[in-house]
């Protein structure tokens, strides 16, 4: 197994568009729906594979671009560890301070990449800013083995 590293930034309020970052119905409507409905569908089945929003269920990320991946490692301490570096490089010192302090945030990543589990961080920054990190496991995911790798599709 190797794990993925996703970065966002961006709004909070963009971040909460919670229809853009749930994959579509695997059905589409059925005949006779509304208009309204089954344009919806269309416009998520078509936005969500390609949006660069963190998806609801981390997993989903091994579905977007591949061009989204910051970076990939066979090790989980290697994941940790960038996981750790970008909270240093976007999280202000005196949150960084308060909530991660002594290094159990980076160990308990580790444990929990180790044990097949995904890891997804959120953080407000400045306002309106917010940060999500995830680090993904992959080949196969653990709780969806269905979802390809993006670096072999």
């Amino acid at each position: 197994m190797h794990h993925h590293g996703y970065l966002w930034t961006g709004p909070k309020s963009r971040f909460d568009q919670d229809a853009l970052r749930r994959p579509p119905h695997p059905e589409p409507p059925p005949p006779g729906s509304r208009p309204e409905l089954i344009q919806r569908h269309r416009e998520v089945s078509a936005a969500f594979p390609t949006s660069n929003l963190p998806p609801l269920e981390t997993a989903y990320w091994l579905i977007k671009p591949r061009s989204l991946i910051r970076g990939t490692w066979d090790e989980a301490r290697d994941a940790a560890e960038w996981l750790g570096e970008r909270v240093a490089e976007y999280v202000p010192r005196s949150v960084r301070r308060a909530h991660w302090g002594t290094g159990h945030i980076a160990s308990a990543v580790e444990r929990r990449l180790a044990a097949g589990g995904d890891v997804t961080l959120g953080v407000y920054l400045e306002r309106p800013g917010y940060l999500s990190l995830a680090l993904v496991g992959c080949s196969p995911h653990r709780g969806r083995p269905e979802l390809p790798c993006p670096l072999t599709t």
